[in-house]
């Protein structure tokens, strides 16, 4: 005896039906005003919650973006800071490089004054060799302002170094670090004599020069004394500061003393020089 095969509903039917009765019940119940019963309680599991979660997901994007458009102004806000931080930020380094200007033109001004019996023409330097020193250089300022061979040239606190070359508007400047200068020089404090020589090797070291042929018999000088041109020199105008005694050494002979003298100049930053337009005729040290 053959059984019957059973009959089965597939489940998306029974839920799609269950679905479609508990609509055609809610509608009911809303159009027909039935109060209380089963259908205000289906509504009330079912229906009540689901307004919450609506509810508590509308609150969530409501605050989502709310703070989307506080973190739009935020950004905002801070683009406009940055515009204005790069403008103070560009007008301080002006105000910086004009105070530096300023203090550059004091400086020469003080030293013009500090030498008022020469005569003098202010130039920019505009190149120099290699290195970190300014023993050779290049002025903006040649022939047709007046500069010769051999004029001094003094900056900052005082000698700077000599003239070598000139063109009709620049001219080229050697230092009285390098290794072939030689000044003569005088201890302002006993009126003693003595020769400057450059040396590199020492700048780069310690940052002094050299001295020698000191006559100080009486051991009157000691470190710290100024050093300025003396007024035996050829080359050099008298009296132009070149620095100060670091250190002193009695010499073989006992006779004559060596050492080194810390430049008044800072010879690793010069901008601007006074060119001084009177100069020895003869030539020497």
């Amino acid at each position: 005896m053959k059984r019957r095969a059973k009959f089965s509903v597939p489940l998306r039917y029974i839920l799609l039906f269950l679905t479609g009765i508990c609509v055609v019940g809610i509608l009911l119940g809303f159009t027909l005003n039935i109060s209380g019963g089963p259908l205000n309680t289906v509504a009330g599991y079912v229906f009540v919650p689901m307004q919450r979660g609506i509810n508590t997901v509308g609150m969530w994007i409501s605050d989502k973006m709310d703070n989307l458009k506080k973190l739009s102004d935020v950004m905002e806000e801070n683009e406009d800071l940055r515009r204005q931080v790069d403008d103070l930020t560009a007008e301080l380094n002006t105000i910086k490089l004009e105070q530096y200007e300023l203090e550059n033109l004091r400086e020469l001004f003080d030293l013009d004054q500090k030498y008022p019996s020469y005569e003098k023409v202010a130039a920019n330097v505009i190149g120099k060799d290699g290195g970190n020193w300014f023993s050779n250089f290049t002025i903006d300022k040649g022939a047709d302002d007046g500069i010769e061979v051999d004029m001094n040239v003094i900056a900052g606190s005082g000698l700077v170094g000599i003239v070598t070359s000139v063109g009709p508007n620049y001219a080229k400047v050697s230092s009285i670090i390098n290794d072939t200068n030689k000044v003569s020089g005088m201890v302002t404090t006993t009126s003693d004599n003595l020769i400057v020589k450059g040396s590199l090797k020492n700048m780069n070291e310690n940052m002094v020069i050299d001295f020698s042929d000191l006559n100080d018999s009486d051991d009157n000088v000691v470190v710290g004394d100024p050093v300025v041109t003396s007024y035996v020199s050829d080359q050099y105008q008298q009296g132009i500061l070149i620095g100060y005694i670091s250190s002193l050494t009695k010499d073989s002979n006992n006779l004559t003393k060596s050492g080194t003298i810390t430049p008044s100049v800072d010879f690793e930053h010069i901008h601007e020089v006074l060119v001084i337009l009177n100069k020895k005729q003869s030539t020497g040290n």
